[in-house]
């Protein structure tokens, strides 16, 4: 497919989740992306309610994370997160799964979590709220890959997403494979992702969604190209 610089400013999910990022460097954040157009930030959510008025009318949504970064919150705390971000202004929530649901083989609990999000999410407001389950590719078999996309396909998410980014990183082939399982859903692939080189072999992998600290760096390097 041919990539072209609206397509790509679009997909990028401009990302702030430092513990320790300052009210000006989420302000810098904000700027960069109404400057290029970019899809969204995604941002803490002790930031979301701010983000969300300093980008009111801009174009740029507001991503938040959920259950970051373990995701070994229970599934009503998890509710919780969801109900408070979304009232402070995010329309695009990206949760972090509860791992060992997949190392246990507990599908049920698997399926029930992601189904509570769904259905607070969508059902619960009446704008429409964008839902990603974080996935945390590293640390899974390609066998519980394809069972937690499968799943997620079930329960009416989104997307699925590859990485928090704290761990390693998305790779061309978690992409490839999640999007050959599920290819009705988006796949949002994260970490590690610096240049427009990485950026490039992801998106023709399958994603078409990138988070990213560094999507500055990556739309200047295609623009050289």
């Amino acid at each position: 497919m041919e990539i072209t610089k609206e397509y790509l400013t679009s997909i990028i999910d401009s990302t702030l989740l430092k513990p320790n990022a300052t009210k000006k460097d989420v302000e810098f954040l904000c700027e960069e992306a109404v400057l290029h157009g970019f899809g969204a930030v995604c941002v803490r959510p002790c930031d979301v309610k701010y983000v969300s008025e300093l980008l009111e009318d801009t174009g740029v949504k507001v991503c938040t994370v959920v259950g970051f970064p373990w995701g070994i919150q229970t599934i009503e705390s998890k509710i919780s997160e969801t109900h408070e971000v979304i009232c402070n202004g995010a329309t695009e929530i990206d949760m972090v799964i509860n791992r060992s649901y997949i190392k246990d083989k507990n599908h049920k609990m698997l399926l029930k979590e992601m189904n509570n999000l769904v259905i607070h999410a969508k059902k619960s407001y009446e704008q429409d709220i964008i839902t990603k389950v974080i996935l945390e590719t590293c640390e899974l078999t390609d066998k519980e890959i394809i069972k937690a996309c499968l799943t997620a396909e079930k329960a009416g998410v989104d997307y699925v997403k590859t990485s928090t980014g704290l761990y390693a990183g998305a790779t061309v082939e978690a992409v490839g494979l999640m999007h050959k399982t599920v290819p009705k859903l988006g796949v949002k692939a994260s970490g590690s992702i610096k240049t427009w080189e990485d950026a490039k072999k992801l998106i023709e992998a399958g994603a078409n969604r990138i988070g990213t600290s560094s999507g500055v760096k990556i739309l200047s390097e295609y623009l050289k190209q």
